[in-house]
């Protein structure tokens, strides 16, 4: 039986908007949010930057923590990205390509 993975993920935006979702392929989601592919919340505040995930293989506990940070005041979800990524980089970059207009020709 194939094991799935599930991610809790926090998108921000340059501004300092927030946004916390859960998704079962990070990296099509992120892709989504960074194409603003989805209308919404995250294509209205241009939230395009991932700066916090964790995973689990429970779709339901997922979905109680994607519930759980949504629940909190702004100042705690900044904790949270700061006990892991303080300088709010975008945690993307580790896995996935680097968009086209970041290449430069030789």
């Amino acid at each position: 039986m194939k094991e799935y993975q599930y991610y809790v993920y926090i998108m921000s935006s340059e501004s300092g908007v927030l946004y916390t979702g859960v998704t079962n392929s990070l990296e099509r989601r992120v892709w989504e949010h960074k194409t603003q592919k989805i209308k919404g919340f995250t294509t209205r505040y241009r939230v395009n930057t991932l700066v916090y995930y964790e995973d689990t293989n429970d779709i339901g506990a997922a979905i109680t923590r994607e519930k759980e940070i949504k629940g909190w005041v702004r100042k705690k979800k900044v904790a949270l990205i700061n006990s892991v990524n303080p300088e709010w980089r975008d945690l993307s970059l580790d896995f996935m390509d680097a968009p086209a207009s970041c290449h430069t020709e030789d």
